[in-house]
């Protein structure tokens, strides 16, 4: 075998013998690499919002809330228990003393809506009602406890009756009687996350 041929033979060997280490050290790196786990993440988490907008759940009296553009101050709280399921309307106040509801629930997801109490609306029971030049039909009834935080108008702590209807284009109607007080009517309409701003007051935070 002649001396040019051994060293063929030899660079040969070589080449294969670093092609090897090569594959060898790639496949290591890769295996010491830590296995990445992923949390499927929840379409509809409201996380974010909350950190950027403000928490809706968190909402007491003397918080500002700016709803589409107007701005209002939260002038107090009714927390809700029927059998175990709770929901919070908070009554806000505008510079010009108008006055609406903000009712905040989960369903599970996070549920706002906007409520203008209306007047002439009658009583509920019956199968549909009109009330501004629309129609509504029942939708649901029952009874809760609540309790009352700041100003409200209403007692610390009662019972409540509730009525709901629904209009065809999604407008709300509800009706609610606190104790033995007459029904009151307001309309209601949902809201998106993006519709609403809260500004906590100083004394909520840290």
């Amino acid at each position: 075998m002649s001396t040019s041929t051994v060293l063929t033979i030899v660079v040969v060997l070589l080449l294969i013998i670093v092609v090897i280490a090569v594959v060898v050290g790639l496949r290591a790196r890769r295996s010491a690499r830590p296995a990445q786990t992923s949390t499927p993440a929840d379409p509809f988490g409201t996380g974010d919002q909350d950190s950027l907008r403000g928490d809706p759940r968190a909402l007491k009296a003397s918080d500002i809330v700016e709803v589409r553009g107007t701005t209002y101050t939260v002038r107090g709280s009714l927390r809700f228990d029927e059998g175990g399921w709770t929901w919070a309307e908070h009554l806000l106040d505008d510079a010009k003393g108008t006055q609406v509801w903000l009712a905040v629930e989960e369903d599970p997801d996070l549920e706002l809506s906007l409520w203008t109490p209306v007047e002439d609306a009658g009583e509920p029971g019956a199968a549909t009602v009109e009330v501004g030049g629309r129609t509504y039909r029942s939708d649901e009834s029952g009874s809760a406890r609540f309790r009352s935080e700041a100003t409200t108008g209403l007692a610390e702590q009662g019972a409540m009756r509730y009525h709901d209807y629904e209009s065809a284009d999604g407008g709300m109607l509800s009706f609610e009687s606190y104790g033995e007080a007459d029904w009151e009517a307001s309309t209601g309409e949902e809201l998106s996350r993006y519709d609403v701003q809260i500004y906590p007051s100083a004394d909520g935070r840290r």
